[in-house]
């Protein structure tokens, strides 16, 4: 019991320096530069209805494909142990064969180059 009631004190003790600390550590100076937040590299002081770039919208869109494509990779490796290893050439074929076509479009529709 005591040995409990020690631990416990001892807890008590971290957690107030903890929070006195935390109160003594804070920065006084808040910049209003710094307190905004940080969008997308737009100007935090102009009106938010401002239109961006619709080139901005499409690089984030193929980074997601291909952020997605990776997460849909991986569980075919682990899948390679129990299946059969024709399927999965086929599997892993046509899976990367899309994402080739569609990077074409991509490549062929300008949405990969920065100058228009």
């Amino acid at each position: 019991m005591m040995m409990f009631l020690l631990s416990m004190l001892i807890f008590a003790i971290l957690m107030i320096l903890i929070m006195i600390l935390n109160f003594i550590s804070k920065k006084t100076f808040y910049d209003r530069e710094k307190s905004s937040p940080f969008e997308c590299g737009f100007d935090p002081k102009s009106s938010a209805r401002l239109p961006f770039s619709l080139h901005f919208f499409l690089i984030a869109i193929i980074f997601l494909i291909f952020d997605v494509e990776i997460t849909l990779l991986l569980p075919l490796i682990l899948t390679l142990k129990i299946s059969n290893i024709f399927i999965y050439s086929y599997i892993l074929f046509s899976f990367i064969l899309i994402l080739l076509l569609g990077l074409y479009h991509e490549w062929n529709q300008g949405a990969l180059n920065w100058t228009h």
